[in-house]
């Protein structure tokens, strides 16, 4: 089946096909140096294509992040629905901390795009609305059976991801080995233990209409 844009029903020509490839990593290496806010001109550039052939692709950012990170949300709305299909409410949040940390080192583009707040990108904002939900959820479980400290916020797992997207190494496996450290070290942190001391407060990173799991 060919690949249609723009409302159309004809497939797209293959020089287009190229010119929409290169837009979409050219826009995933953009947004991993320099965020999702970063200007559509230079995305073009970096891609080797005009101005007017991206927009023609993409008319609005939105679209072009809604694009670029659809498989990456796929797989961020899977890993948490496993972790909720979990009998074991810990384990479950365990498991969506370490397979969270590996997806967005794998790709950081995706952390910056998974941390902003894209309102008009309405498909993307509801999975990643839908990822936080969950998150929030399995946290109310994991507090609820003892294993997760009491003054953990959703904001904390925002915070593990932004910490995670600064990992730098000498190549791609290098860093997702230090992220799967690092992840091991945040799963700690987070699991309740007697006398530990308490989180200063965190907020204004997630959303006002995600769940806090804080009772």
């Amino acid at each position: 089946m060919g690949v249609v844009t723009d409302g159309l029903s004809h497939p797209l020509r293959s020089d287009a096909l190229d010119n929409r490839g290169r837009i979409l990593e050219a826009a995933r290496a953009v947004f991993a140096a320099d965020g999702v806010h970063a200007p559509m001109r230079e995305i073009a550039r970096r891609a080797g294509v005009a101005p007017a052939t991206l927009y023609r692709h993409f008319p609005t950012k939105e679209e072009l992040v809604t694009e670029a990170f659809t498989e990456q949300m796929h797989a961020c709305h899977d890993i948490v629905d496993e972790g909720l299909a979990d009998p074991d409410p810990w384990r479950g949040f365990c498991l969506v901390i370490e397979k969270m940390c590996d997806l967005h080192a794998r790709d950081q583009g995706f952390t910056a795009a998974f941390v902003a707040a894209f309102p008009k990108a309405l498909d993307f904002e509801a999975r990643r609305e839908y990822a936080l939900t969950a998150i929030a959820e399995l946290a109310r479980r994991a507090m609820d059976a003892g294993r997760l400290r009491s003054d953990f916020v959703l904001d904390d797992v925002l915070l593990v991801l932004m910490a995670n997207s600064g990992i730098r190494a000498t190549s791609p496996a290098a860093r997702i080995t230090a992220s799967r450290r690092f992840a091991a070290l945040a799963i700690q942190a987070f699991e309740a233990s007697p006398g530990a001391s308490p989180l200063p407060p965190l907020v204004g990173l997630t959303s006002p209409a995600s769940t806090s799991p804080s009772r």
